[in-house]
């Protein structure tokens, strides 16, 4: 048996390796080069859908300045998650200060993030927002190489990269 043919473009089930730097308002907030590209199975949403969605037909080698809109990235900033919750609910060991990033367990359990964003006598206030949540986000990005998605990959939408965690993140799964 044959083995099927290297892909020639980024198209769904195709397996990217992608250098990307990621800047917000000028200033570089992420970045892989090409000797650590981050790898991810497209169509699967396994990065966010504006980087996505531009990267269909890109060949390796191939370089793209892309700029994500807030509805396509990590979403408009929603004013329902934002809280005043009251100090005394803080264990001591926290610091209340703006800035601070928490994770906190809601009613089910599940782990959320949180920023501090404002401290008063009787609240903190937290944001549960995506850090990047209502930013435009500038991609530069390079196709390092791609190939043919394994089926256990298909099955599973995402790539089983040797020595890559199971729960590994990649850009748009951060915090979410």
């Amino acid at each position: 048996m044959n083995p099927s043919p290297k892909p020639t473009q980024i198209a769904d089930d195709v397996v990217v390796s992608l250098a990307y730097t990621l800047s917000v308002n000028g200033a570089v907030v992420d970045s892989s080069d090409e000797s650590n590209p981050v790898v991810f199975l497209q169509g699967y949403g396994n990065i966010i859908p504006g980087l996505e969605r531009e990267l269909y037909g890109l060949h390796v080698g191939d370089e793209k300045h892309i700029v994500v809109q807030p509805r396509d990235g990590y979403g408009e900033v929603d004013p329902d998650a934002i809280m005043r919750i009251p100090k005394e609910e803080f264990p001591p060991q926290i610091p209340l200060v703006t800035g601070v990033e928490l994770e906190v367990r809601d009613m089910e359990g599940n782990i959320l993030h949180a920023t501090i964003v404002g401290v008063d006598d009787e609240a903190v206030t937290l944001d549960f927002n995506h850090p990047l949540a209502g930013q435009e986000l500038v991609f530069d990005v390079k196709v390092v190489d791609l190939r043919e998605a394994t089926e256990e990959e298909l099955r599973h939408g995402h790539v089983h990269e040797a020595g890559m965690e199971e729960e590994e993140f990649l850009p748009g799964d951060e915090e979410e």
